[in-house]
């Protein structure tokens, strides 16, 4: 599954509560989106890893990760923002040109 994106120790941190995964391949990162069950408790969560392979001086490849963990009732939440955020990236700053941010008059949930 991720034979050629990760380290051997990431591949010690997997363990059996995997459930589905995803690998997205995007230049020079991969992206991992899986699926992870609780212990015992029978409900899931999604995990986001962003994997960027580097070498260093000494010639050996090294990755660089990052990890996000999203629970279940917080889907909807990320959803919406993250369809925000690229709406406004596709809206406003495609053409090489950063238009002003003007937020709505939602309130936030901070």
């Amino acid at each position: 599954m991720y034979r050629d994106d990760h380290d051997r120790s990431f591949q010690q941190e997997r363990s059996t509560e995997d459930v589905f995964s995803k690998p997205v391949r995007a230049g020079k990162r991969t992206y991992f989106f899986d699926v992870k069950a609780t212990k015992g408790n029978n409900d899931f969560y999604l995990t986001i890893t962003e994997s960027k392979r580097r070498q260093e001086r000494d010639g050996s490849l090294t990755y660089d990760k990052h990890k996000i963990f999203l629970y279940k009732e917080d889907f909807e939440k990320f959803t919406e923002g993250l369809n925000d955020v690229i709406k406004y990236i596709k809206d406003n700053c495609l053409n090489g040109e950063i238009q002003e941010y003007r937020k709505d008059s939602e309130t936030e949930d901070f």
